[in-house]
């Protein structure tokens, strides 16, 4: 008899952020002493006639947007085998082709946590494990003025205290929005690198905040001077024009690393083949689930270069854990005042995605039991719910 999809769960529900205010509708944050911020996020779960259910909460998406795109296909994989997962990824990359394929990452994700338990496997193991410690870098919260990280001296500040903690690396976001101090985003790469440059990698991600090309190249020669290990996503182009980042390459040394705001395996494959990137980013929740953030990963290895894991969480983890041809993950984001934004605590047991979740030689682990490893605290989750849809 074979295997069959017997219901499609999502909850939309909420947790607490202290010291945080949300900014526009992407999910952004800013410090904000005394503010507490209601962060939605989304729930996945994927029954089968199998004993099993496929579980994923995903931590760095609206959950509307998700919610969307779920609903338009879940109709659609009742009945399905639910170990197929080659297959319903086409058929959902062909379903979703008309939009930005967002929906796709979570259903596939929750299928991938499906087929571990049915196997009593680990992820990483039915991927093809590499390593069971990452290391892992910390990746602030973008600046602000209320006394966080408002000043380059505070970043070099939470750089210091994010060494002596054991992180082998430190990524900034700067300041965002409509008027961006070029000259302050320069004296905080420098500010930073004079400060801890000889002891951790440094990045830079302005988070495509930067509005001339101009603006770009001079950081980007900061960079330079500061021997930066990555520059990310520096203009406002949203990181889309492959042209446009070529020739960035061409005026600056640091290397690029981009991806973040396209979709799809074509379209990363386009971006290195055109020479637009030098490491590439890949999210198993933005790129098609585990199954597509596997295929940018081998394709970057085909060209000879490093893929990048967006954000934490356990899938991402599963995805550095079987991939060689990676470096860091990602702590995102951290401050030093504030939670870690994208940890979700509806987990039971000891996995967590905060400032302190590394050992001492700046590592966290891959967790190691059945499917994702990690087991959702549904009552809580329930507890703090906004929506339900249910498909069956």
């Amino acid at each position: 008899m074979t295997p069959s999809i017997t219901a499609i769960e999502c909850v939309k529900f909420s947790y607490p952020i202290e010291n945080m205010r949300s900014i526009g509708s992407s999910g952004g944050a800013v410090y904000d002493p005394g503010h507490v911020t209601e962060r939605p996020v989304f729930a996945i779960r994927i029954e089968s006639d199998l004993g099993v259910t496929g579980e994923y909460i995903a931590s760095n998406t609206p959950p509307d947007h998700l919610l969307a795109q779920v609903g338009m296909v879940a109709g659609d994989l009742l009945g399905e085998n639910p170990l197929r997962i080659e297959r319903i990824w086409g058929t959902l990359n062909q379903s979703l082709r008309k939009y930005d394929k967002m929906g796709h990452g979570p259903i596939d994700i929750a299928l991938w946590d499906l087929a571990g338990k049915y196997r009593d496997a680990p992820v990483h193991e039915l991927l093809g494990s590499y390593r069971t410690r990452l290391p892992t870098y910390a990746s602030t919260h973008h600046g602000d003025t209320n006394g966080g990280l408002d000043s380059p001296e505070a970043y070099a500040d939470f750089a210091e205290e994010c060494l002596d903690m054991g992180y082998p690396a430190f990524k900034i976001h700067g300041w965002s929005g409509d008027d961006v101090d070029i000259d302050r985003e320069i004296e905080t790469v420098l500010t930073v690198d004079k400060r801890v440059g000889d002891e951790m990698d440094l990045m830079l991600d302005p988070g495509c905040s930067y509005r001339t090309f101009a603006d770009a190249i001079k950081v980007g020669r900061a960079c330079d001077k500061a021997e930066f290990f990555w520059y990310e996503d520096p203009y406002s182009d949203g990181g889309l024009s492959q042209h446009s980042h070529h020739k960035l390459r061409e005026l600056i040394d640091t290397p690029l690393l981009q991806c973040e705001h396209v979709r799809g395996l074509q379209i990363h494959t386009d971006f290195i083949a055109n020479g637009a990137t030098d490491f590439v980013r890949a999210d198993p929740e933005y790129d098609g689930g585990i199954t597509g953030a596997m295929k940018i990963a081998r394709i970057a290895e085909g060209f000879g270069l490093d893929v990048e894991y967006h954000a934490p969480c356990p899938a991402r983890r599963h995805c550095m854990a079987a991939t060689r041809n990676t470096n860091y993950y990602e702590m995102a984001l951290v401050h030093p005042d504030t939670p870690c934004t994208r940890h979700v605590p509806a987990y039971k047991g000891d996995y967590a995605d905060l400032l302190d979740s590394i050992d001492n030689d700046g590592t966290v682990p891959v967790p190691d039991g059945p499917g994702l490893g990690v087991e959702i605290d549904w009552s809580y989750v329930e507890s703090n719910e906004v929506d339900r849809w249910v498909y069956r």
